[in-house]
């Protein structure tokens, strides 16, 4: 590919300046303006990423939202997506995660590293909330910390007055960083802002705020200047991918509805190398599709604990499915639901599919979190599988429960999480990512013995 279009990294100094806000607003402002935009996300997060696609969306139709993160893959993995994944855009936004400079060590798989990979300019979001000039040696030390590191502009959010802006602008103009414009400070944005938290529903007003949003930094960001300077030349043909095991006749069940959607964009995309999806709901579904293969992923199964319970049939399809020997993969959310019970953040137990000799409850909550490095003790399958581990729920009673793995830290300390397995069912805390490790879904496929369930 060799071409030019409007991309660029956003970014901050620190979590919590608004860069979220400021994403989703410009993703629709560019969409508004006939643009075919793509967004990306740095790291793992999987919740950004559904509000980008919604975000990125003109008449319902956009790319959806991608994860760059040189942890779970490598560079040339990643340099590869970015390239394939614009191929069709006319804007791109990368958007950071926490402070720019912030990696596993030091500035070692930060933002700033994916903004030098892909030859990004880098737009600053700055929370000025209480500061003026001040800004001038913050924005001094971003623009000469890392020479390889282009700053191309900055946008102010939390903006009191055009009267305060002046005082940026002028610490901007002494710096030499270009002004973009800011956000007013408006507390009436706080209420938008809530529906883009944890609750994924696509009732939950996402469309709603992320309109807002954009109408309230229209008339304040220089959105000409801001596509002018951050063109720039794509250039190099997308390596070719590495061919899947299997003929591309299996038929994927994948879980997607309001209790399970963390599903990263690579992974369905090499599921899709392998054959069909067929999407299901194991809220509203009573039957499963026929299948060579089912995906549980992650998402707020708590949340829908007692609709998930009282949906019956469902759960005794699936632990039918499981005890036949078809093959599912579940992580996180669909763990727990793979479970014999749930317990909400309420007190409330729900019965679940019985499938692992487990309970699982949120009143048990505490943050796990962090990279995970995973090898199979199978030695039919001898790579190492990279993911992310982020939950607040805990398991509060195990049977006898088969760890089929060892699995460390992203600093390669040994943890606690599991990869359990029950027949060909396996399960796990953990949300791997396998748009790198390609053969992964065909090792699962391998463990079963052909399509298990209902053909309708």
């Amino acid at each position: 590919m060799n071409k030019k279009l409007s991309a660029f990294l956003l970014a901050a100094p620190s979590s919590g300046s608004g860069k979220t806000t400021l994403s989703l607003a410009l993703l629709r402002l560019f969409a508004e303006r006939g643009l075919r935009v793509q967004p990306f996300k740095c790291g793992p997060d999987y919740l950004d990423t559904m509000l980008h696609t919604r975000a990125a969306a003109k008449g319902g139709e956009g790319h959806r939202g991608i994860n760059l993160d040189t942890f779970m893959a490598g560079e040339a993995h990643v340099r590869n997506v970015f390239v394939r994944k614009s191929a069709e855009a006319d804007a791109a936004v990368v958007e950071c995660v926490m402070g720019l400079f912030d990696g596993a060590v030091k500035a070692d798989g930060s933002s700033a590293s994916i903004a030098k990979l892909l030859e990004l300019p880098v737009v600053l979001v700055v929370d000025a909330k209480a500061v003026g000039y001040s800004v001038a040696p913050l924005l001094y030390g971003f623009k000469h910390f890392d020479p390889d590191v282009r700053i191309a502009g900055v946008i102010f959010n939390r903006v009191n007055s055009e009267s305060h802006y002046r005082f940026l602008k002028d610490a901007c103009l002494d710096v030499g960083v270009e002004p973009l414009g800011y956000v007013p400070r408006n507390d009436a944005m706080t209420l938008p802002e809530r529906y883009l938290g944890l609750n994924t529903d696509a009732g939950a007003g996402q469309e709603a705020a992320i309109v807002a949003m954009a109408e309230h930094v229209r008339k304040t960001l220089d959105i000409e200047r801001l596509l002018e300077i951050v063109t720039v030349d794509v250039s190099g043909a997308a390596a070719p991918l590495l061919p899947v095991r299997g003929n591309g006749s299996a038929v994927i069940a994948v879980a997607r509805d309001e209790a399970f959607n963390f599903l990263y964009a690579e992974n369905l995309d090499v599921l899709r190398e392998y054959g069909s999806i067929e999407y299901f709901s194991p809220l509203d579904d009573a039957r499963l599709p026929g299948a060579d293969m089912i995906y549980l992923a992650g998402g707020y199964p708590e949340l829908y604990a007692g609709k998930l319970s009282d949906n019956l049939a469902m759960r005794r399809e699936m632990l039918d499915f499981s005890t036949k020997g078809g093959v599912i993969y579940a992580e996180c959310g669909g763990m727990m639901y793979l479970g014999r019970s749930m317990t909400d953040h309420e007190g409330n137990r729900f019965p679940m599919c019985g499938v692992f000799d487990m309970d699982t409850s949120m009143q048990e909550a505490g943050l796990h979190l962090g990279y995970r490095k995973v090898r199979l003790n199978d030695p039919a399958y001898g790579g190492e599988l990279r993911g992310h581990e982020f939950h607040y729920s805990a398991i509060t009673r195990k049977g006898a429960l088969n760890n089929v793995a060892s699995i460390a830290s992203a600093r390669n300390k040994p943890v606690d999480t599991a990869l359990f397995r029950f027949c060909n069912t396996f399960a796990s805390y953990i949300h791997l990512y396998w748009g790198e490790t390609r053969d992964f879904p065909g090792y699962l496929l391998s463990r079963g013995g052909g399509s298990v369930g209902s053909r309708q």
